[in-house]
């Protein structure tokens, strides 16, 4: 069992990061008044206003900022501002054992899977993959979005079925196993790297934005050549949005039903989770139920 951060309580302080790309500071108030609504305090990390090409701050400045907040006990959470690129970059300047002595909340998703991940792996504790700061406003923000938050201040067990969305079964079959996973792309570019995913008898989330056929193609297939799909216990297919001119999802699902359909292992597709609304936050690293055949999927708490 992974190390559940302590739950937050309304007054709580919370930290706001910029790990990956930058967010102009003109967009900046309209995402704090989220987590002012939820009762929370917050502080902003030095990280936040900085700007490069592609990048908020340098590597030392994005790592030593998640340091501070790590290290900081009046910060009961990190809230990462915005996605992009630049987690990876940053994988091996930070101190894992700081976070383990010091467990937090910590919520993010897109690039920051790679974070996810990482810490999994080395600080073993649970992570939240939820919608970053930069996508959250008052008006953006559905109410079954909104509503995720909650499972921060108590410990809620994730019930997802068909009344949140359509589900499609690609492999039926019933499993138990700890929930992991996030972003396709950033998932395989751990591989070969001391960061690379574990996949063995755990349930894998999938989502992407943006990639061809060809590439979801390319990537399931090193995923395959590295023997990490016949690891996994089965799978969870996230959303998968803005797809290439003539592509529809069908098209997705089949690509996986190619892949996973030979392995047997229970999958089930349609999630609101990833680049879409609502997006359905999750605890990473606890241990889950995912039925394919009636097409449901049960997560225990992330938080004690």
């Amino acid at each position: 069992m992974k190390i559940r951060p302590k739950r937050l309580q309304v007054g709580d302080t919370v930290g706001v990061v910029a790990l990956c790309s930058p967010l102009a500071m003109d967009k900046l108030p309209d995402q704090l008044k989220v987590l002012e609504e939820l009762g929370l305090k917050y502080k902003l990390g030095k990280t936040i206003g900085l700007t490069g090409k592609y990048l908020s701050g340098t590597d030392e400045e994005r790592a030593n900022d998640l340091h501070e907040m790590i290290d900081d006990p009046e910060i009961k959470a990190i809230f990462c501002l915005r996605g992009g690129y630049g987690a990876a970059r940053i994988a091996d300047k930070i101190d894992y054992q700081l976070l383990m002595e010091n467990p937090k909340i910590f919520w993010g998703f897109s690039d920051v899977t790679y974070f996810h991940n990482a810490f999994h792996e080395y600080c073993n504790i649970v992570t939240f993959h939820g919608p970053m700061l930069s996508s959250v406003t008052k008006k953006s923000l559905s109410d079954l979005s909104k509503r995720m938050f909650q499972q921060l201040f108590r410990p809620l067990e994730i019930q997802y079925d068909e009344t949140i969305s359509p589900l499609h079964t690609i492999v039926p079959g019933s499993v138990r196993g700890e929930f992991v996973g996030g972003n396709m792309h950033r998932l395989v570019s751990t591989l070969g790297t001391k960061y690379e995913m574990d996949t063995t008898n755990k349930i894998i989330l999938f989502e992407e934005i943006g990639e061809p056929l060809q590439k979801i193609d390319g990537m399931l297939n090193q995923l395959r050549l590295a023997r990490k799909l016949e690891a996994a216990a089965g799978f969870a297919i996230g959303s998968f949005t803005e797809l290439e001119i003539g592509a529809k999802l069908e098209d997705v699902y089949a690509i996986f039903e190619e892949y996973l359909k030979p392995l047997n292992k229970p999958t089930l597709a349609g999630f609101k989770i990833g680049h879409c609304e609502p997006n359905i936050a999750v605890p990473l690293g606890v241990e889950a139920i995912l039925d394919a055949t009636y097409k449901t999927l049960r997560i225990l708490p992330g938080v004690e």
